[in-house]
């Protein structure tokens, strides 16, 4: 399968470069198993549930793990925390205007700073001179996607956050849960919807762009996840009585599949490295809740997988004629489940 398979041209101006006002206001196109395509309001989601059906959340809070400092020298470094490693240590993207070397030191505004102790797959290992749980709360922004072109604001800081965030870790949000609100989570939930969490911090596994020209070549960075016994027993109780497991995004889907791999659902903490691509058959999520995702990432990969190729490619092509709003503060899709997905890949 060829990388080129997955692009698509989207006009500047359907990038959805703030919320809106209304965390639910979201248009949200839904795509039934045999691909008709219904556009509808996100509110509209409690329409296509039952009672019974299980929804996945990742409760992921992303950190301000962006941070500037200076070297020695005066040359400017931006640093994106991926993951700490303990109180001190972090692994980290670092941005200068020169290669960086073993043992430069990074100087931050409130005379702390980090030392590159280490580099690892484009990584590097910083050592802080204070905790790096403090540092980021005192300086750090949030790290928003560079597709909105701009800089953070404080508006980002409430929304670019899902209402149910509670484990600190994410350098990016979960996106699909950002069109939940309070309001909408108790209608659910009064219906006998029920509900469950993951936690996936999202890092640069669900980001790294694909290079090579033959998906099945790339390679994911590992991202850390954590499915309690509690959710595995709520999933094994849904699909006894009949129910739906729905994930609400592609990080709670790819926890689900990841501990999908052993016959008896156990919890698990560690790490994943999952990567969905057209051909990969599902074993426990029945429908997702996603957001549109950028040309030629794994992201659009795991929904053609999930939906269906050539669906998923005229669904866009929709979306981008009826002026959706797409990426992370854009609209939302409700995908059914296609059991014949795994036979529609794109160049046979």
């Amino acid at each position: 399968m060829h990388l080129k398979l997955f692009d698509y041209l989207l006009p500047e101006e359907l990038i959805a470069r703030f919320p809106l006002d209304d965390r639910s206001a979201s248009s949200m196109m839904v795509l039934n198993e045999s691909g008709k395509i219904s556009h509808r309001k996100f509110p509209d989601l409690m329409n296509y549930l039952k009672e019974g059906d299980l929804l996945v959340f990742n409760n992921t809070r992303v950190i301000p793990a962006r941070l500037f400092g200076k070297k020695d020298s005066g040359g400017m470094v931006e640093i994106l925390i991926e993951r700490t490693v303990d109180e001190n240590l972090a692994w980290a993207m670092v941005r200068s205007n020169k290669k960086m070397k073993m043992r430069t030191k990074i100087n931050f505004v409130n005379h702390s700073y980090a030392d590159v102790i280490d580099c690892r797959d484009g990584l590097f290992l910083l050592s802080f001179s204070q905790k790096v749980s403090i540092i980021m709360d005192l300086i750090g922004q949030t790290p928003i996607p560079p597709y909105l072109n701009r800089d953070a604001e404080r508006i980002d800081s409430e929304r670019y956050q899902t209402v149910y965030a509670s484990a600190p870790g994410a350098i990016a949000a979960p996106t699909a849960g950002l069109h939940f609100d309070e309001l909408l989570l108790d209608r659910l939930k009064n219906k006998g919807i029920n509900s469950c969490f993951v936690t996936l911090h999202v890092g640069l596994g669900t980001f790294k762009p694909v290079k090579v020209d033959n998906i099945k070549e790339h390679s994911m960075h590992s991202e850390w996840i954590s499915v309690s016994k509690k959710t595995c027993d709520m999933i094994t109780e849904t699909k006894k009585n009949g129910g739906r497991v729905v994930a609400v995004g592609t990080t709670s889907l790819r926890s689900l599949e990841t501990i999908a791999i052993k016959p008896d659902l156990e919890p698990f903490q560690g790490d994943t490295d999952i990567f969905i691509c057209p051909g990969y058959e599902f074993k426990l999520v029945d429908a997702l809740i996603t957001n549109f995702h950028l040309p030629k990432s794994t992201l659009l990969m795991l929904v053609c997988a999930f939906a269906g190729y050539s669906q998923i490619m005229d669904a866009y092509k929709e979306a981008i004629n009826k002026k959706y709003r797409f990426y992370s503060y854009g609209d939302a899709m409700f995908l059914n489940k296609n059991i014949d997905a795994k036979f529609d890949l794109p160049g046979l």
